[in-house]
């Protein structure tokens, strides 16, 4: 037993792992104790070094330390201030009017205003309900299959998992030891791209289904012409404004996003204040719900750094390696079964969860089969979409729940008694959309562009043209004399030094030809 204990640590410690997930102990604490318990007995056995824990409180304080992870207040707290402060709801009332008078204009509506509010908030849960307590009722009086109601909100609140400034996105680049920056960069293509999907959904079925998304009708469309153009101006800039402070300042290299996160929740304030809705009540939610996510990510993160820490103490990393390494159709092979392995824990397992468990074991193996961990980042993010959409676990569908209705009730506009949304419609609703999600994914592995496209260009530098310009720009340089030139017993003239001895640096001889080779070395390393 102590043999195949010894042989087998990293395995029976990642089996461990899971099976107290599984069970539902808290994963920051999973996390935690199998990574000290595995360790004692590691130590016991031999195979690791009691030195090996002291490097804990170094970790935790790096992590304390990270200027990156501050990025997740700050959008947290953006996120969760525009959201109670109305802006959702203005901006669905008027995009609704604009697209009321075409078939599944409603749908369309909370699909760009989920895109919308996934670049300015970062936050799903503040974008479903938001969306479900707005639209949900208006689609439901109006004739809306419930299906498609639910599902269309659940996956367009989804989106601020992919569309920049994703929570995700930082603790991908965090955990690929990659910049922030350019994982916004390269995630910005595939998020518009997936909304557009979502819109050609809605609109086959508008064609095959009409009834399933009918207009709004002339009576509910209260806004035309100046009046209807004016409040799309008015609700559309502030938001459109605080994007490009937050994501513009960070692609164009102005701001780190931490900074831009920072400037996105100073933006949201005043946003709020010009409004009129800031309030200390609202306030007081903000902060206590933004201290509750910052620290459930601090205490997974802690956890997460105490088992990768005697995980690589007994060659864990190793272990993973060979598993994955010399699977059949090399990177294809590699991709095709961690997508797989993504969207099967999905179902058990949120964002979070995975990007701290599974992450950091997958990482290393795909730069070691030359994986661009950007683009590598970037496809995760999207297979961990479908998380949050998985019936039965799917976060987003709870947060759906809680806020559809789930008895009969009287609708205040048209006083008529409303059917209530039944648990297996928003399942069923969320099914086509998960299906749009995988879509996507293999979208992004086909057609890596969709990722690399929107990063800046790495400048390839031709070492052998720029000696070639230098050698022509260069007046010629004497040849020094070579021990042929001065005969055997001749002493040298007076002010002449000796001759170099055999062996001598080459920079004495020919000193371009020292530069050659100086830039060619800095060149391969």
């Amino acid at each position: 037993m102590v043999a195949f204990l010894i042989e087998n640590m990293a395995p029976v410690m990642f089996a461990a792992l899971v099976f107290f997930l599984l069970l539902g102990y808290p994963v920051a604490f999973a996390l935690a104790a199998n990574g000290l318990v595995f360790g004692l007995v590691g130590i016991e056995l031999g195979l690791l070094q009691p030195i090996l824990l002291q490097a804990l409180p170094e970790r935790v304080f790096g992590i304390m330390r990270n200027d990156t992870l501050l990025a997740i207040p700050f959008f947290t707290f953006m996120g969760l201030i525009l959201e109670r402060s109305g802006m959702a709801e203005d901006l669905l009332d008027t995009i609704g009017q604009l697209f009321g008078p075409i078939r599944g204009g409603l749908a369309y509506a909370v699909i760009f205003v989920g895109a919308l509010l996934a670049a300015t908030t970062g936050v799903v849960a503040a974008s479903v309900i938001a969306m479900g307590l707005i639209s949900l009722p208006i689609m439901l009086r109006y004739g809306y299959d419930r299906r498609l109601a639910s599902g269309v909100i659940a996956a367009s609140g989804t989106l601020a998992q992919i569309i920049p400034p994703s929570l995700v996105l930082i603790i991908m680049a965090d955990q690929l030891g990659r910049s922030v920056g350019d994982m916004y960069a390269g995630a910005f293509i595939p998020g518009i791209v997936l909304s557009m999907l979502y819109a050609g959904y809605v609109m086959l079925l508008t064609i095959f289904r009409p009834d399933a998304a009918p207009a709004l009708p002339p009576e509910a469309r209260t806004l035309h012409g100046w009046n209807l153009f004016w409040r799309c101006i008015v609700s559309l800039v502030p938001p459109l404004v605080l994007i490009f402070l937050v994501l513009g300042t960070i692609f164009l290299g102005i701001a780190t996003p931490t900074e831009g996160g920072a400037m996105g929740a100073l933006g949201a304030l005043l946003m709020a204040i010009l409004r009129g809705r800031l309030s200390m009540t609202l306030l007081k939610q903000a902060l206590i719900a933004t201290t509750r996510l910052s620290s459930f990510v601090m205490f997974i993160l802690v956890g997460a750094t105490v088992f990768s820490l005697v995980f690589q103490g007994v060659d864990g990393p190793r272990w993973v390696e060979h598993l994955l390494h010399d699977l059949p159709g090399g990177q294809v092979g590699f991709l095709i079964l961690v997508n797989v392995l993504i969207f099967f824990l999905a179902f058990f397992l949120d964002f979070f969860e995975l990007s701290f468990i599974v992450i950091p074991l997958l990482g290393p193996v795909a730069e070691k089969l030359g994986i661009d961990l950007i683009w590598f980042g970037v496809l995760l993010a999207v297979n961990m979409q479908t998380s949050f959409m998985h019936p039965p676990f799917g976060f987003a569908l709870f947060y759906l729940r809680s806020v559809a209705p789930d008895k009969e009730y009287v609708d205040r506009v048209t006083k008529k008694v409303m059917q209530p949304v039944t648990t297996m419609q928003i399942y069923w609703g969320a099914v086509p959309f998960v299906i749009i999600q995988v879509i996507m994914v293999g979208l992004v592995i086909t057609f890596p562009e969709l990722v690399t496209g929107g990063l800046d260009k790495e400048e390839k530098v031709d070492l052998d043209k720029i000696s070639e310009q230098l050698m022509q720009q260069m007046p010629s340089m004497p040849e020094a004399p070579t021990m042929g030139d001065l005969s055997p017993g001749t002493d040298a003239a007076p002010g002449q030094t000796e001759p170099a001895a055999p062996g001598a640096d080459t920079a004495a001889e020919d000193p371009m030809k020292a530069l050659q080779d100086a830039m060619k070395n800095s060149g391969t390393k």
